[in-house]
């Protein structure tokens, strides 16, 4: 929980993850594992396993978050920015942001904002603040820091911190006892504006093997069929693609084991429509890539019912669930056979049980 509520209340935007990297950089430091860090800024954190000859599992989520980034003060009070990420036009005038400095906060309120040509969504936004903001200065909106209450997380940001809190929380877990296969954690930038760390990743992979199998998190938008509370999601696709069905069939089967192990275990399996994930972006590069998701509450701090801006929100049993079933997978990873095999085992034996019938007409 403490990784959940501090990685959550760190700043964040499109292309100004810092202050998520250098908290990344001081976990793996204080446990020991090892960061590397490819040119586009993109962090793998990883240990030591049993048998490093094994095929990788490396678990992967996004660092940024839709927000502003500071260009310059138009007049004392007042800070043109830029706005990233996809959060609609009616949210902006009125909601309030708060710019996060080093060593201070400064306060603010939008008051005008442009829509793009390229994405129908703001790109710039004129905020009137309480202070002077330096060039370059990340923004949010405040929303406030991570928190529980009644059994959920609330923050100004869940997408992706809480996911990428998932994997870390995974590692933590694992460290006393390595498992047998290679596990891995990648954190990307700039998914908001289009995948870009991940497309960076993957189109000139030095942090990606041919041999991963990748499982992307999220924090997806939820569904009336995968509600909060039914705890961690199988996402076999999104709204542009499925993704890898063996791989998919293999967390299913895991995340089943896990429930009769642990009763208090929760997992879900859905296509989740809200959006794009990257684990699209590692199947189109040639990948092995499936996702496990949590459903999603006020997506990119869009409270839709109340028209405003709001915290985002997840279940806690969820991703708890999602936490678990990172760690039977990592400790199982071992076991997974590429091709179906294991479902081919499971079908032909069954044909070999009835096939008689076949010659019984």
């Amino acid at each position: 929980m403490r990784i959940l509520s501090d990685l959550c209340s760190v700043p964040t935007a499109p292309f100004a993850e810092g202050a998520v990297i250098r908290f990344v950089e001081a976990f793996a430091r204080e446990r020991g594992f090892r960061v590397t860090q490819d040119d586009a800024g993109n962090l793998l954190v990883s240990m030591r396993s049993e048998k490093s000859n094994r095929p990788r599992w490396v678990f992967t989520a996004h660092m940024d978050h839709p927000g502003f980034i500071a260009e310059k003060m138009l007049d004392s009070r007042t800070v043109s920015a830029a706005f990233r990420g996809g959060v609609r036009a009616e949210f902006f005038n009125g909601s309030p942001v708060r710019f996060f400095e080093p060593d201070r906060q400064i306060t603010g309120t939008v008051i005008a904002f442009a829509v793009g040509k390229e994405r129908p969504y703001p790109n710039r936004a004129t905020v009137r603040v309480s202070g002077a903001i330096a060039p370059g200065t990340p923004g949010m909106w405040d929303q406030g820091p991570g928190r529980i209450k009644g059994g959920q997380f609330y923050s100004r940001v869940c997408d992706d911190l809480a996911g990428a809190a998932a994997a870390l929380a995974m590692l933590d877990e694992l460290a006393s006892k390595p498992p047998k296969a290679p596990v891995a954690v990648l954190l990307t930038r700039a998914e908001e504006e289009g995948f870009i760390g991940a497309l960076a990743a993957s189109i000139r992979p030095k942090l990606l093997r041919e041999s991963d199998r990748i499982i992307a998190i999220e924090c997806s938008a939820m569904q009336p069929y995968a509600p909060q509370g039914d705890g961690a999601i199988i996402r076999i696709g999104d709204k542009t693609s499925v993704f890898n069905s063996s791989l998919s069939y293999f967390i299913t089967q895991k995340a089943a084991e896990l429930t009769r192990k642990d009763k208090k275990f929760k997992y879900q399996r859905a296509l989740m429509p809200g959006g794009t994930c990257e684990a699209t972006v590692y199947d189109v590069y040639g990948f092995l890539a499936a996702s496990v998701c949590v459903p999603l509450g006020n997506y990119h701090n869009m409270d839709v019912a109340k028209k405003k801006i709001g915290p985002e929100y997840i279940d806690l049993n969820d991703w708890h669930s999602m936490v678990k079933l990172f760690v039977h997978l990592a400790r199982s990873g071992d076991q997974y056979e590429p091709g179906h095999r294991m479902l081919k085992r499971r079908l032909e034996a069954r044909y070999l049980k009835l096939r008689h019938l076949l010659r019984a007409r």
